[in-house]
This record gives structure tokens, sequence and C-alpha cells, in this order.
């Protein structure tokens, strides 16, 4: 590499222009801080194509200088390394002067700051370089390319990058990092390029066979479009050609078909009709006859029910005189008997005195038993009442005041009551029974409400369960359970429909014995897990559904009519009681019932022998009656049904010819209009081919489109396909096909022919990659060289293991060099393990600094370290200035101003610098300390 040997600054920061000499081996730029050093070291990078240190750039120290232009200009040295010409630094640029510029120009461009470079043979002034025509100048990155090609590796630019206070830095690279550095400064760079050619070959012929891949799965998807559009143009072809058959041949000759068929059906039908005509005109006279016969019994049977009626008052005439001569002999034989049993006690006071009391108690029992059957009857009349436009029935007051409750509150709930229907009224005593204890169960409608509910429920002292948790109950249960006749309007208790569904309904207990489980019949006994009971309900107490309300009313109203029974018979009691016990007060007061035996003894005897005759003559009179009652109602039901018969015999004649009048009229129109759709059938049958009309044909359109509908059908779906779906239409989409086609079978050449140029290249890549790694394996060993070398000088022990190569790329991805230092003889220490102090740090990274730019054939290189004395003792000072002597590198090194004269003991040159004072443009001049060279 080459070596700086001059640098010119001019509108630089705050440096209006300076040149300083650099023609040494060590530079020490010293001054305070803040005075310009760093800017020096950025000026040097800048002109170098690096980037500045601390976030600065050179746009920041253009704009200071207030110019239009600044300008960085250095010469350095390009002398050959051997006798060859080609060993000049700037031989691949074309240079083969032993001085070359370096210049870098920076100006104003539209209110930004452009950076451009040249470099030219020997020592050219900047007004000179000003005359160059702008064609010459170049770009960073061809910049960075020419310095490269001199030497200027991108490692060891990264080197020359470090910042103030970073020195160290090298020494925390990690070993892979470093491998990498050190074979990128000493590798053989021709065995580099031809590695990298190789790779970069390789790399080249991998991406086209990608891109021939990607080629070919274009092309391959391409020729699927199109493959895909010459099946919608062959299937729109299709459709075109279905439709034109379907319009010109299909529709009609099935229409033509099915309009013959069906005329000749209907013709047939006629027929058909015409002679059913004749048997219903036939069953018209039958009508006629049978309507004289009926007219006949009609009469019969009126005449007959008028002389029963008759016969039935005379019987009911005679059923009353009975009943009238019966009754009185029949009181009178009655009273005869209770004045009998009267005498036999009245003479024994006692006696009498106790048979009025056994009679005033039978009153007063028989009006407690008034009382008690009225009060019955009204409760079931205000029960039946209650009933009275009701479709369910009312829950009890307790249940209607806490549900006023909850709907004050604004709690949705609903009771089972009232959402559950039993739809099999054999199984209703069943389910009755089963629900009897959860029919005033609260469902809330919303779970959230639950603590709401609860607490007014434990307030009301509300006796029924509240529930929360509720579902709707399945649409599918067990056939067979209890739940399968119950439909449910709302949501209920989980518990009761899992219960509901686990009940199975059985006809009798031995069949439910016999399944087993838990049953329950139709009479409502019911067996679970606890044994088996009856539960059935009165129907006068049935709540669930609609039918529940009839049950109660059904009820209720024959416990009414015996109730009114019950009645009757107490009040003939209270009736004959009253009047033996009228007769016993009698007799207390001193009537003698003998003495009125006596008297009317003829009375009663003669009414004691007219009575059987008398009930005799009264139960013939009405069994009379019953006989002609009943055979009075058989007379009636036979004149109704005479009537009955008569007039739907009438009416069915009325309507046969009405309908015979109609259809004589119809039949005739029916017939002429088929005669003439026959005639056009003909004509159309001589319009179509003999072919589109054959059976064959026939039967092949019937399976193919089954009738002229589903063909007409077809026709608008084949219409409605071309006109809103999406089709293909250009023919030339067939050959455009047959192209893609070819294109695809040469891609697919073509990549076989790439896949086998790759394979060739990866061998090659294999062969270079052995090359590569033997350089580098060199290469190390001569870094490890230097490395121990050089700690040595410094009194350091190093060490360095060499890394495991193989041809293999992920292997020398992988590789490492481990650097290993011992100071003082305390041990081996790491790269970056922490072990290291300060100070010691610094020396790591100038013995690996120095180690990338220490060669024993060739001189050169330049390296810019920021402060590398900043953690020194004045010993370690002596001894970095001792190695660094002993290379024949350049080195440009920075240092405050400090009372250690040792830092400077080894500069050739030193540049000092100072603050620019306050007010004025530019900073005052460097000051140059230059080494006296002794002869």
């Amino acid at each position: 590499m080459f070596h700086l040997q001059s640098l010119e600054l001019l509108h630089w920061d705050y440096c209006q222009r300076l040149s300083l000499p650099l023609d040494g081996a060590i530079i020490t730029v010293a001054g305070p801080n803040g005075s310009g050093k760093t800017t020096l070291l950025d000026a040097m990078r800048t002109l170098l194509g690096l980037e500045c240190s601390g976030g600065r750039n050179y746009k920041t120290y253009a704009r200071h200088a207030n110019a239009d232009a600044a300008w960085l200009r250095a010469t350095v040295e390009n002398r050959p390394r051997n006798r060859q010409a080609s060993s000049r630094p700037f031989a691949r640029n074309l240079l083969y002067s032993d001085q070359v510029t370096l210049a870098c120009r920076i100006e104003r461009n539209g209110g930004d700051w452009v950076r451009r470079y040249v470099m030219v043979e020997d020592n050219i002034a900047i007004e000179k370089l000003m005359e160059l025509p702008e064609k010459d100048w170049l770009g960073i990155e061809h910049w960075r390319k020419r310095l490269e090609g001199a030497g200027l590796s991108r490692a060891i630019a990264r080197v020359l990058a470090l910042e103030q206070g970073q020195t160290d830095r090298l020494c925390e690279y990690s070993p892979k990092e470093l491998l990498r550095l050190v074979f990128d400064v000493f590798g053989d760079q021709e065995v580099l390029d031809r590695y990298e050619e190789a790779r970069q070959h390789q790399r080249q012929l991998t991406e086209e066979v990608e891109a021939a891949e990607r080629e070919l799965a274009h092309g391959l998807a391409q020729l699927a479009q199109l493959d895909a559009r010459v099946n919608l143009y062959r299937q729109y072809q299709a459709k075109l050609r279905e439709r034109e058959q379907l319009a010109t041949e299909v529709i009609p000759v099935l229409s033509w078909a099915e309009e013959r068929h069906d005329v000749a059906n209907r013709l047939r039908e006629l027929h058909r009709q015409r002679v059913h005509h004749a048997v219903e005109a036939r069953q018209r006279g039958e009508y006629k006859q049978r309507l004289l016969a009926l007219l006949r019994e009609q009469q019969e049977a009126t005449e007959r029910v008028r002389q029963l009626d008759a016969d039935k008052r005379s019987a009911q005439e005679a059923l009353t005189t009975a009943s009238a001569a019966e009754k009185p002999v029949e009181q009178l034989v009655k009273q005869a008997d209770e004045l009998q049993a009267l005498a036999a006690v009245e003479g024994d006071a006692a006696q009498l005195a106790q048979r009025v009391s056994e009679l005033e108690q039978r009153k007063a029992e028989l009006a407690g038993r008034w009382q008690e059957v009225s009060s019955e009857r009204k409760k079931a009349q205000a029960a039946l009442d209650a009933l009275q436009g009701q479709r369910q029935a009312p829950p009890p007051p307790e249940v209607q005041r806490f549900l006023r409750v909850l709907r004050n509150e604004n709690i949705g709930h609903h009771v089972l009551a009232d959402v559950i229907e039993i739809t099999e009224e054999r199984w209703r005593a069943a389910a009755e029974g089963v629900l009897r204890g959860s029919r005033w169960i609260v469902v809330l409608e919303n779970a959230g409400d639950e603590a709401r509910a609860m607490a007014l429920a434990e307030r009301e002292r509300y006796r029924h369960y509240l529930v929360a948790d509720a579902s709707a109950a399945p649409s599918k249960p067990d056939p067979q359970s209890l739940l399968a006749v119950l439909r449910f309007s709302a949501s209920a208790p989980v518990w009761l429909l899992k219960q509901l569904s686990q009940i199975r309904r059985v006809d009798s207990t031995a069949d439910g014995i016999a399944t087993g489980g838990e049953w329950i019949t139709p009479e409502a006994y019911w067996r679970d897990g606890r044994g088996g009971r009856s539960v059935w309900v009165d129907p006068s107490d049935h709540q669930f559904g609609a039918a529940a309300i009839a049950s109660r009313r059904e009820s209720i109203e024959k416990r009414l009519a015996q109730l009114d029974g019950e009645l009757t018979q107490v009040a003939q009691q209270q009736s004959e009681g009253q009047r033996q016990l009228n007769a016993a007060l009698e007799a207390s007061k001193g009537h003698r019932a003998a003495e009125e035996l006596a008297r009317r003894s003829e009375d009663f005897a003669q009414a004691r022998l007219q009575l059987p005759a008398l009930k005799q003559a009264r139960v013939e009179a009405a069994r009379r009656w019953q006989q002609l009652e009943a055979t009075r109602d058989q007379a009636v039901r036979a004149m109704t049904n005479a009537e009955a018969a008569y007039r739907e015999t009438q009416n069915r004649l009325s309507d046969s010819e009405r309908i015979a009048e109609k259809y004589e009229r119809e039949w005739k129109e029916r017939y002429e209009s088929q005669r003439s759709k026959a005639a056009e059938s003909q004509a159309a049958k001589r319009r179509f081919p003999s072919r589109w009309i054959s059976g064959d044909k026939l039967s092949e359109l019937r399976r193919h489109y089954v009738n002229a509908t589903q063909a007409k059908l077809r026709h608008e779906g084949i219409e409605r396909d071309l006109s809103q779906g999406q089709w293909e239409t250009d023919g030339a989409v067939e050959e455009k096909a047959t192209l893609m086609r070819a294109t695809v079978s040469g891609q697919q050449g073509d990549l076989e022919q790439r896949k086998a140029s790759n394979e060739a290249a990866r061998v090659a890549v294999g062969n270079a990659r052995e090359r590569y790694i033997d350089v580098l394996r060199a290469t190390v060993r001569r870094y490890r060289k230097n490395i121990v070398e050089l700690g040595q000088l410094a009194g350091v022990e190093v060490s360095a293991d060499l890394p495991h190569l193989d041809n293999d790329d992920m292997v020398l991805r992988q590789a490492e060099l481990k650097v290993s230092f011992n100071f003082d003889g305390k041990g081996q220490i790491g790269l970056n393990d922490g072990e290291a102090s300060g100070g010691q740090q610094v020396i790591k990274s100038l013995i690996l600094l120095v180690g990338l730019l220490k060669d024993d054939e060739t001189a050169g290189g330049f390296v810019f370290i920021d402060e590398p004395f900043a953690h020194l003792d004045v010993r370690n000072i002596q001894l970095v200035g001792h190695f660094l002597k002993s290379t024949r590198a350049q080195y440009v090194l920075t240092t405050p101003i400090t009372h250690n004269v040792e830092v400077f003991e080894p500069a050739d040159i030193t540049l000092v610098t100072s603050k620019k004072p306050a007010g004025a443009r530019w900073a005052p001049p460097i000051g140059i300390l230059q080494r006296r060279v002794e002869a």
C-alpha cells in the first residue's frame, strides 16, 4: 500500500489554506481538546473516501468555511515495491510516476454539498486540478474501487475509520471477524479474485437457473392460462352449437311431439268421457226412479210420525192421570204408616219425647247437610265462572303476587305453567302428576337478575323454585320419554328437562317392571330411583295447556250435577222429616194417633187396597209412554233419513243434469279444437326432415332433455351463460396455445442445459476453494508470526490457534482465529473476555492492528490511531513507541497536550494544533515540528 507524503487543506472547516508534510513514519498530531486534531484526521478520511468520526460528515466541515468550494489534496508515494513497474501501488490505475496526487473537491450543488475525486500523476497544485475536465472526476464508489486497487482494502478502511478513543476496538472483534479481516488484508488477491469469480460465476449460473425456472414456471402458468382460454373457447363454441341445435331442432321437434301426444291423449280422453257420459245418463234415469220411491217412503214416514205423536200424547195423558190418582193414595198410606209408628210410642211419654228429639236432630242434620252441599255448589259454580274466557287455569294468589313484584322490578321471567303444552291427552294424567310440583317454578330470562330476584323471593317467602340456569328443550327428544309428549314455548330448567327425558312411558306397570329404570303409566303411576307411587291429579286441578281448562270445566259441571241431585234428595228428606216431626209434636200435645187410625181406618184400608193397582197402572202408563217415545224417535229418524236421502238424490240428479248440459256443450268445443290441432300437427310433421322425428331420434332427445320445457330452460340457461359468463371468443387462442407449448418445451431444454452448466461451475468453485484454503492457511500462519513478534516487542506473550479449514463454504464461514495474550506471566486472556485492563486492551489492539500492516517483503501502508496512549503508563508508552518504530508502516497519531513527553519520542513529525480564537474566521496555522535526520 502507499504512504502519505503531504496534505493540503483549502476552506476545510476553519482552515483557510494549509499545507502539511506527512513524509515520515510516525506523525503525531498534538493539541488541546477541541483544537482540530480529529478535524485533521477527518480530512484524511474524507480524502480516502472514508466516513468521518463522531457522526460528522464532510458537509459539516465544508459549511463552516462559508465558501463555495472546499479542497483536500494529498501527495502519496508510488514507488515500486520491486523492480517491476506493475508492483507500483497505483499501477492498476495506470499511474506509473513515483508520486501521485489525490484530490477531493467539495462544492455546492443546489443547496447541498457534493464531493468528487481525482487522482493524477506527479504533484499537481489545486489551481491546475481546477482545469481538469469534468469527465476525469469520480464519484465515491469509483474512488473507493481505485484506492482498493492501490492497496487500501475495505478491511484497512475499517481500521482507518476507528474513532477517537476506540483504538482498542480491534480486540473486540470476534475470532470469526478477526479471521476475515486478516485474510482481507494479507490474502492473495489473485486467489481471492479467482475464488470470488468462481463463486460469482456459480451464483450467476444459479440465478440463471432460478431465472430459467421462474421463466419456465411463468411459461407453464401462461400455458395453463392459454389452455384454460382454449377450454373456454371450445366450451363457447359448443354452447353456440347447442344453442343453435336447441333453437332450430330440439325445441320445435319436442314441442311438436309433446303437442301431438297431448292431442292424442285428449282425443282418447274425450272418447272415455263420451262413454262415461252415457253411463251417467243411465244413472240419471235411476236417480228419477229412486226419487219416486223416496217420496213415497218419506210420505209414509211422515204419516207414521203423526200417528205416533197422537198415541204419545194419549199415553202422556194416561200417565199423568195415573200419577195424579196414585199420589194422594200413596200419601195416605204413608200417613197411615207414620200414625201407626207414632201410636206405638204415644202411650210412653219418654219414647215420644225421644221420637221428637230424634226427628228434630234429623231435621238439624238435614239442614246442615243442605248448607254443606249448598256451600260446595257455590264454590263449584264460582270455580266454573272463573274459567269463563280463560285460556289457561289461573295461578294461586301467592304466585300472582310474586309475579307482580317481578314485573314491577322489570325482571324478565316466565312460569312453567305458561310455557308447557301436553300434546297427547292419553298422557295428560302422567304429565300433570309429574309436573304438579313444578307448575310455579319461575325461570329468569336474564341470569344477571338472579341476585335481585332471589332477594325478592326471600322477602316474599316464595315457596317455589326460582331458576336462572335454563335452556331450550331439545328439538328431537327420545320418542319413548315423557318429554316427547310435551311442547315448550320458552326455556325450562336444565335439571327438569333432564329428569323428563329420563322418564320412559309404558302402557302398564308390568311393562315398566319388565323394562326397568324410571317409568310412568298413563294412569300416573310413577316409578323412580326411590320406588313407585301414584301421582294422579284430579282433572279439576289440571293446569297445563288449553285442554286443562276443558278438563276442569267438565269435571266441575259433573260435580254441579251431582250436588244438584244431592240437594233434591235432601229437600225431599227435609219435607218428610218435617211432616213426621209435626205429627210427633201433635201427639205430644195430646193428639191421639190411635184415635186417628181408628177414625180413618176405612180410608186407610181402602188406600192400601187401591195403591198396588194404582201403582201398577202408573207403571204400565209410564212403560207405554217410554215405548211410544222410543218408537217415535225411531220414526223421526227414519223420516229424517228419508227426507235427507230424497234431498240428496234430488241434488245429485240436478247436479248431474247441469253437469251433463255443460259437458255436452264443452265436449263439442274441445272435440273440434283437438281435431283442428291434430290437423295442424300433421302439417307441422310434413315440414320436419324424417330423420328428426324418427322414433330413435325422439327417444334420444327425451333421454337427453326429458321434454320441451327442460329444453327451453336449457336454452335459456345457455343464453344466460353466454351473456353473463366470461368466454373466450377469439379463435386464434388455439394457435397461441400451440406456440406457447413449443416455447415451454424450449424453456425446459434450456433449463436442463443451465443446470448442467451450474453443476460444472460448482466443481470449479470447489477447486478454487481448495486454492483459497491453501492461501488462507498461509495467511493465518503469516499473521500469527507477525503478532507473536510484535508481542515480543511489547513484552507480551501472544499465541494464536490455527482455524480448522475444509473444502466447504459452511466450514469456511464458521472458521475462527482465536488469539490469546499473556501479560506479565499472569495467564492467557482472550480477545474480549473482560479480564484485561484498559491499557492492556490498547496494547492488544495495537498488536492486532500493527500485525495487519507488518510485511516482511514489502513496506507500505498507513494507519490513523486516535489517542493510542490514553490509557498507557510511561513504560507501556515506550514499549508501544518502540515496536511502532520497528514496523515499516506509516502512522498518524493524535494526542492531547500532556506533561508526558514520552508520547512524542517516536514521532518523526509533530503537528501542533490550537483552538480558533473567538470572533476569528480562520483557525491559527498548525505548527510543524520535524525530527532532524542525523547524517
